[in-house]
């Protein structure tokens, strides 16, 4: 099969999770399948709209298994914990980083990562971002093969963060957030046209960094993050009767400890775990007949295990904790965790290794990345690379790559006799 037939499957496959008006599980289509037969083997991942918003942006979190919450802060901070910026040592900085997708089939389909910050003063900072995916080129065709046009589909969104420290050693962030999805083009799905997918979003963060003195070591800092990003309305497709869809929805908590062995050597090791605050699928009933699922006489396909889907945002963040048909066992289940080591030397090269797990019912993503990075005065770049563990990774055996520039102040003769940074 060769890229290009590659490429029109994937956008197929693409639409299909978009459009779709069921939720898809694991069931016995020969009859009804009820609670007690479950075997706890079933498939049943949670799907959102604009996937891309979950994806790493940069090569220093890539790098370390998409961890980010509780790091040092830098300057991509607003992807993971926005709260992290006041802690900045330097007065601004920008970065901006670039990440292949799906390279292995196509090679036309990127994102694209652009951020910087302002610490205003010693309590308050300011930040931003640009977050932008493309699909590349995509051939629609009409249901006789028929070619209607060729599009450049893609996605982007635009954040602002406003950064402040409640004490010295905690902050908080607010970060609004615009999203915009346009996949189809306008073309027609299921008869009904299409439209670009556009929504609002918040984050709310808080960060914690202590310094402390042990005695194998000269200074060790403790950190921790909490984050719930992506707080924001259904995104549809359509101004018709094509579902709406839940944000990525995230909650984030991480820890990280940081040692300094001798002021030129040290070592941080972190961990997080994440959960998507989004409905789980329930069960549906099933004809034992027909095979197909039962509806009600309001025209609402019927529960057999789980709650409803369909509530309002709110709701669905809460229910997302206790909604699972598994139970406890399921909700577990949605919980996944990271764990990752940087080393650095004299603040000027840096080590990164990460590991990150998802469970194999709900997505299956399980990999390891690694990665270095050097920096030398106001410049550093960052280079990550991930190797799948389980199934196939739109990332993997790929190299990511980001640019960073930290300036220690505005002022010219300062910067000039920065040597290195932090």
């Amino acid at each position: 099969m060769n890229k290009q037939v590659m490429k029109k499957t994937v956008t197929v496959l693409t639409c299909v999770l978009l459009f779709t008006t069921v939720r898809v599980f694991a069931q016995d289509s020969k009859g009804a399948l009820n609670p007690g037969q479950l075997t706890g083997q079933e498939l049943n991942a949670i799907t959102t709209a604009v996937p891309f918003l979950s994806i790493a942006p940069d090569s220093r979190a890539g790098a370390m298994g998409d961890i980010g919450c509780a790091t040092s802060a830098d300057a991509n901070s607003q992807s993971y914990n926005p709260a992290k910026y006041v802690f900045n040592e330097n007065k601004f900085g920008f970065s901006v980083s670039y990440s292949p997708w799906l390279r292995q089939l196509v090679n036309d389909i990127n994102l694209a990562y652009l951020a910087g910050y302002w610490r205003i003063t010693d309590m308050d900072a300011i930040a931003m971002s640009l977050r932008y995916f493309s699909l590349g080129d995509i051939e629609f065709m009409d249901d006789q093969g028929q070619l209607m046009s060729t599009q450049n589909p893609n996605e982007f969104a635009i954040d602002f963060t406003y950064s402040r420290k409640l004490i010295d050693q905690l902050s908080i962030a607010i970060t609004p957030r615009f999203i915009y999805s346009n996949l189809t083009a306008g073309q027609f799905v299921g008869g009904e046209e299409t439209r670009a997918g556009m929504a609002g979003a918040a984050d709310i963060s808080l960060f914690y960094e202590q310094d402390f003195d042990v005695k194998a070591f000269e200074n060790s800092t403790l950190r921790a993050g909490l984050c719930i990003s992506n707080m924001g309305n259904k995104m549809s497709y359509s101004s018709g009767t094509l579902r709406r869809d839940f944000l990525p929805t995230n909650l984030k908590l991480g820890i990280g400890y940081e040692m300094d062995f001798d002021g030129y050597n040290k070592l941080a090791v972190n961990g997080e775990i994440n959960k998507l605050l989004v409905p789980t699928n329930p069960i549906y009933l099933i004809d034992s007949v027909t095979g197909h699922i039962v509806y009600d006489n309001a025209g609402n396909p019927v529960i057999n295990a789980g709650m409803n889907p369909d509530v309002s945002v709110p709701q669905g963040m809460i229910q997302s904790f206790y909604d699972a048909p598994l139970g406890f066992k399921e909700e577990m289940r949605e919980i996944m965790w990271a764990l990752g080591a940087e080393y650095s030397y004299r603040n000027l090269f840096f080590v990164r290794l990460g590991y990150f797990h998802e469970s194999q019912y709900k997505g299956n993503r399980q990999f390891l990345s690694v990665g270095a990075g050097i920096k030398y005065s106001i410049f550093g770049i960052d280079v990550s690379y991930l190797i799948a563990t389980k199934q196939y990774h739109p990332l993997a055996n790929t190299l990511r790559f980001t640019l960073n520039f930290d300036f220690v102040s505005t002022n010219k003769d300062e910067i000039k006799k920065q040597g290195r940074l932090k």
